[in-house]
């Protein structure tokens, strides 16, 4: 499989499901509590540069998103034909055997706290399966 050689609509699709799973997340579903891990308030928030922000989260979103299709594409390339749960399940452990485990270990250095640790590492899963869900529908 060439790098670029991805459905392309897929990718983009993908990343905006992830980013969709983001604005619930972390809007009406732990806003408040990630507010209170973080440290900050809705002020506070309010005034970053939230085009720098929601365009940096976006693009890295794309990131992620480009390689999960560029993966699913090299196994289709070595003759596999994965199923939907194997493509979700697939995403499902970039999130539990990759991601996880880089936030754990930065927030341990950190010393963040365990309640913020539960809350980005629950986001993430959901990212990572929303993302495979369009993947396995859109190859």
């Amino acid at each position: 499989m060439e790098m670029f050689d991805v459905n392309w609509i897929g990718v983009v699709l993908a990343a905006l499901a992830g980013f969709v799973v983001g604005g619930i997340w972390y809007g009406p579903i732990m806003g408040k509590k990630w507010m209170g891990a973080v440290g900050l308030t809705e002020d506070q928030i309010k005034e970053g540069n939230m085009g720098l922000i929601y365009g940096g989260a976006f693009a890295f979103s794309l990131l992620a998103s480009w390689t999960l299709a560029h993966t699913f594409g090299s196994y289709s390339d070595l003759g596999s034909d994965l199923s939907v749960l194997a493509k979700v399940m697939t995403a499902f452990g970039v999130a539990i055997g990759f991601i996880i485990p880089a936030l754990g270990t930065n927030y341990l250095f950190s010393q963040k706290g365990k309640a913020l640790f539960f809350i980005d590492a629950g986001y993430w899963m959901l990212f990572y399966i929303a993302m495979g869900l369009v993947h396995a529908y859109m190859p």
